[in-house]
């Protein structure tokens, strides 16, 4: 579209960001086909992410935050699609593991993403952090797919639990991205500042809200443990 294509023609990369080009390249075009495709186009995107296909999940978030702000619909209707398509996508891949276990390891399109080395790093990983890395693996692109099938095939946690776990990572990576992309619609150089900045923007916060919930759970186990002691220290006087 053109009005992205003159803000990258605009732009000055350093040497060395063939990456930014590349993605603001596939932003360009992903904007044009949501653009012309509205919702159903973007949530299908976030479905075939979520499926582990080659397509940057971030990047498919702005582009659908970016034509509303181009005034191709309404950002909060398009955060809403996103969340379910974001979430669907991962439900997906877990429920699939889940049922069919380690067999779809042998499928051509998941052994693409989930070798066997892979799937055994994932396993090692799951022993160091626990279920704490489904958290995690929302701010990982390219470890997604692989930690989410690994989770089903080995029955480590229940659905709900994986659901509440990543649905609690994606409150905080979707409308980042989306909204994102509504208010860089028209203000090209400090979209892209944002897109080369997002990833670790978004490590920082997910740390930050990480580390508040573990405080909190801390505190809330420290003062169960005193009334439950409190409680006990009562019930043997009471005795006595």
């Amino acid at each position: 579209m053109e009005w992205l294509a003159c803000g990258i023609i605009a732009l000055r990369f350093p040497p060395g960001l063939d990456q930014a080009r590349t993605s603001m390249d596939l932003l360009e075009r992903l904007v044009t086909l949501f653009a012309e495709n509205g919702y159903a186009a973007v949530f299908i995107a976030l479905l075939l992410c979520g499926a582990g296909a080659p397509l940057p999940e971030d990047i498919t978030l702005v582009a659908g935050g970016v034509i509303t702000g181009l005034g191709y619909g309404n950002v909060h209707i398009m955060f809403a699609v996103s969340m379910v398509g974001v979430l669907l996508g991962d439900a997906g891949m877990f429920l699939l593991g889940h049922h069919y276990g380690a067999r779809i390891l042998q499928w051509r399109v998941v052994a693409r993403v989930l070798t066997p080395e892979r799937y055994a790093k994932v396993q090692e990983k799951f022993e160091r952090y626990g279920n704490r890395l489904m958290f995690i693996a929302r701010f990982l692109p390219g470890m997604r797919t692989a930690v989410y099938i690994t989770a089903g095939t080995t029955h480590r946690v229940s659905f709900l639990r994986f659901f509440l776990l990543d649905g609690f990572a994606a409150l905080i990576s979707v409308p980042i991205w989306v909204y994102l992309g509504y208010f860089g619609a028209n203000n090209h150089e400090w979209l892209v500042m944002w897109i080369r900045r997002g990833q670790s923007s978004l490590w920082a916060l997910g740390g930050i809200v990480l580390l508040v919930v573990l405080v909190l759970w801390w505190r809330h186990r420290r003062r169960v443990a005193r009334e439950s002691g409190g409680a006990a220290a009562t019930h043997k006087g009471t005795e006595s």
